[in-house]
């Protein structure tokens, strides 16, 4: 099984305010069926109200990101499925119920993970 990193941007989903709760309640509705399909790992969207640090080794705290970075925001889903074909799949669904494509890559694996 293979972890991948399911996501968009927040700027993607161009909603109506009318449209917002049927797109929350599809999404859920998607989280729902991965989890009852065993591969949920995690998801969320950013909270771009809280803006982000970098922390050193030694603990020191510097607001902003990485300069390659600009920014990181959107919403996040994480699932462990068999194979690549399969994250697409998942991500066609996602993609649906949050009225935007959805970007799709593999986290590298790490036996300790």
């Amino acid at each position: 099984m293979t972890k991948f990193l399911i996501s968009f941007p927040s700027g993607a989903m161009d909603l109506s305010h009318d449209d917002l709760q049927t797109v929350s309640d599809e999404a859920h509705a998607v989280v729902e069926e991965a989890k009852e399909a065993g591969v949920w790992v995690f998801g969320g969207g950013i909270n771009e109200a809280v803006p982000p640090v970098r922390v050193a080794g030694d603990g020191t705290v510097t607001e902003g990101t990485y300069p390659q970075t600009k920014q990181l925001e959107g919403g996040y889903t994480i699932l462990e499925v068999p194979s690549r074909e399969a994250a697409l799949e998942w991500a066609a669904k996602i993609a649906v119920a949050c009225r935007c494509a959805q970007e799709v890559r593999e986290f590298q694996y790490d036996p300790a993970s």
